[in-house]
């Protein structure tokens, strides 16, 4: 006897609200500013995006948030060949971690190379931010190559 079989393609999602709190609120408002901060903890580790507890001590941060950047390196990264309408941007780009100077740990985000040849492990990158800001992270548009590292 045959099985009958259906499959079905379901989107699964889980929208919510947070408050932001001082930490991201502070890292929030920067960006709305054109400026990235990262948190310190007591071990002397830059962490951005910054957290509100050290991660390997459960320690809360330092209360003075340090400003890191702007350009960076890519740690890693995935290419996206053909974006979808819920991607940051309409053409093809790639997800990276980026480790931003003067930080410890790396930020995830859109980068936007123009090619994938461009794309590698080590490529500097600044941020292009958006000409109107609300203090989210998608104020930073994407992130493109650095062409003059200074």
């Amino acid at each position: 006897m045959a099985e009958a079989r259906h499959i079905q393609t379901s989107t699964l999602e889980f929208p919510y609200r947070r408050s932001l709190g001082d930490v991201i609120g502070a890292f929030s408002t920067a960006l709305r500013e054109g400026t990235i901060l990262a948190s310190r903890t007591e071990t002397g580790r830059t962490l951005c995006p910054p957290l509100e507890h050290d991660p390997d001590t459960g320690r809360p941060v330092d209360d003075e948030l340090v400003e890191v950047g702007p350009s960076g390196e890519v740690m890693s990264w995935t290419w996206v060949a053909e974006p979808s309408e819920r991607h940051p941007l309409d053409r093809p780009f790639a997800f990276a971690l980026i480790r931003l100077d003067g930080a410890d740990t790396a930020l995830a985000h859109a980068v936007d190379s123009g090619d994938t040849d461009v794309m590698r492990t080590g490529l500097r990158v600044r941020p292009r931010f958006r000409d109107e800001r609300v203090g989210a992270i998608t104020d930073i548009e994407a992130f493109v190559p650095d062409e003059d590292p200074s």
